[in-house]
């Protein structure tokens, strides 16, 4: 028996530090858009290299099982020489690879992440076998031996598996926790009803809240000082929109402004847990399964968990590699003991 299945993408990652990047700005009537640029035509010299495997199936996988879960995952690989490498660094992690799928026809993902001297990130991405997992490539009875199917932000046709999984789910009395990806958003919020019914856990960030409940998200958000009596309005409206089941979580993050959450019944606000930014990819991932985790170990005691996820998102984002800052549940506790100031609010909505 598993305690976590993931299911997601799988990709070889080459980071690239270059200080030369430029932060450009462009400002419209209803937002503020940043580019990473550099001079066209020229060659550009970089500062640091690095390659990492990642993805959300594979890097969710590694942080439970580094948590102490017993992990599989379903991820696609093409027959390629990336593959033996993604393989085996999963098996170095503990992580189950029976469940992997190979394709003939594809090549695995492969990224390339552009690093800036801010720490932020762009990410050149060839999804390649991680947008074709199809309905039949998968033994859906695996799932009957696990606690949790963890669905990662899915690519592509990929996309098509979210509701038969969720239905399985519902129908065989398995936890389902989702951090949905863009992709399957923007199928709407009729086609995602069904998905959020059955999903102990749902997991998005505010951009992609936004664009399932249609609420717009007004400017002053980013300014609002959070309190032991108030959360944005905004917030509120989505966060009670993404709950639809009885005993599960509603989050949504939202960068260095934190995290909030709704359990039907409270409102629950994470500031963001303070770390030396060296790179932001891997965070939400880092998050998002830590949360499960917790919760998987210690019950629903949510402001543990949002803290623990907070937590590990933070040593993530110390390291290059989305994997290469994952804590265990020790180190965390330990982390936190160093830092008692660091708390998490259950907010008063009136």
């Amino acid at each position: 028996m598993y305690d976590v299945i993931t299911i997601g993408s799988a990709t070889l990652d080459v980071f690239v530090e270059s200080d030369s990047a430029n932060i450009v700005s462009v400002n419209s009537l209803k937002k503020k858009t940043e580019f990473m640029s550099f001079p066209y035509g020229a060659k550009v010299e970089i500062d640091g290299f690095s390659r990492n495997i990642g993805g959300g199936g594979v890097n969710t996988a590694a942080n439970f099982a580094n948590l102490g879960l017993k992990t599989s995952t379903i991820v696609k690989l093409g027959n390629d020489e990336v593959a033996p490498v993604i393989k085996s660094k999963m098996e170095h992690d503990g992580v189950d690879t029976s469940n992997i799928i190979t394709s003939k026809d594809y090549l695995s993902g492969f990224s390339i992440i552009l690093v800036s001297f801010q720490g932020d990130r762009t990410v050149l991405a060839h999804r390649g076998a991680n947008s074709k997992i199809s309905e039949d490539e998968i033994n859906f009875d695996v799932f009957k031996n696990t606690k949790w199917i963890y669905v990662a932000p899915l690519a592509g046709d990929t996309n098509k598996l979210l509701d038969k999984i969720a239905d399985f789910a519902a129908k065989n009395n398995i936890n389902l926790a989702i951090n949905a990806g863009s992709t399957a958003i923007k199928k709407g919020e009729a086609y995602f009803n069904n998905i959020l019914k059955t999903a102990k856990i749902v997991v998005m960030n505010k951009e992609e809240a936004s664009m399932l409940t249609k609420i717009q998200v007004r400017p002053d958000t980013k300014d609002e000082k959070f309190s032991d009596k108030e959360i944005h309005p905004d917030v509120i409206t989505m966060l009670k929109k993404l709950h639809c089941k009885q005993d599960s979580l509603a989050v949504i993050t939202d960068g260095k402004y934190g995290v909030y959450c709704y359990d039907g019944k409270d409102f629950y606000h994470a500031p963001e847990f303070s770390a030396k930014v060296v790179s932001t990819l891997g965070a939400g991932d880092a998050f998002s399964s830590t949360l499960v985790a917790t919760i998987h170990k210690y019950g629903y005691d949510i402001e543990k968990a949002l803290a623990y996820a907070s937590v590990n998102a933070a040593a993530v984002i110390e390291k290059f590699g989305a994997q290469e800052g994952f804590a265990t549940f020790e180190q965390i506790e330990k982390r936190l003991l160093e830092h008692k100031e660091y708390k998490v609010k259950k907010v008063q909505c009136d």
